[in-house]
């Protein structure tokens, strides 16, 4: 099964977690002093919230893909599409290490295809990332389509 995902980036995140905590009506599986995330069953999403720096806005959607052979498949049918990505294996981000795929859409939005190897100690490979805000959405160099 894969789950969509989704993250925003936020002003007040403990504002945000009250918030989303009652419209999901559940506290956050992972809550660390600048992220939470719901991994939710009903809706089944990955829904993540972070307050690190960035412009408070969509930050980014995605796939989570319960297995590498289901990642495979995803970025399989993007290139098949003629949809150029990013891939990042074993890279850690949000607090987990994961195996990625980045694309753009027309509009520019960053979509997220990645499958989960495990969690992390630090939201970004390293402890500069946390600052520079160096992991999620990387800047791609065209757009699809």
């Amino acid at each position: 099964m894969s789950r969509f995902h989704v993250h925003i980036a936020v002003d007040d995140l403990d504002r945000n977690i009250r918030f989303y905590s009652a419209v999901f009506g559940s506290e956050p599986g992972v809550r660390k002093t600048d992220y939470a995330k719901w991994a939710l069953t009903e809706p089944a999403i990955n829904f993540a919230i972070s307050a690190r720096g960035r412009r408070a806005s969509l930050d980014h959607v995605g796939i989570q893909a319960d297995d590498a052979g289901e990642l495979a498949v995803i970025r399989e049918r993007l290139e098949a599409a003629g949809i150029a990505g990013l891939a990042q294996e074993a890279t850690t981000c949000c607090y987990a290490k994961s195996d990625k795929y980045w694309v753009q859409d027309p509009q520019g939005i960053a979509w997220e295809t990645f499958h989960t190897l495990g969690d992390a100690p630090l939201f970004g490979a390293v402890a500069a990332d946390v600052t520079a805000g160096a992991c999620c959405a990387p800047a791609l160099s065209s757009r699809c389509c």
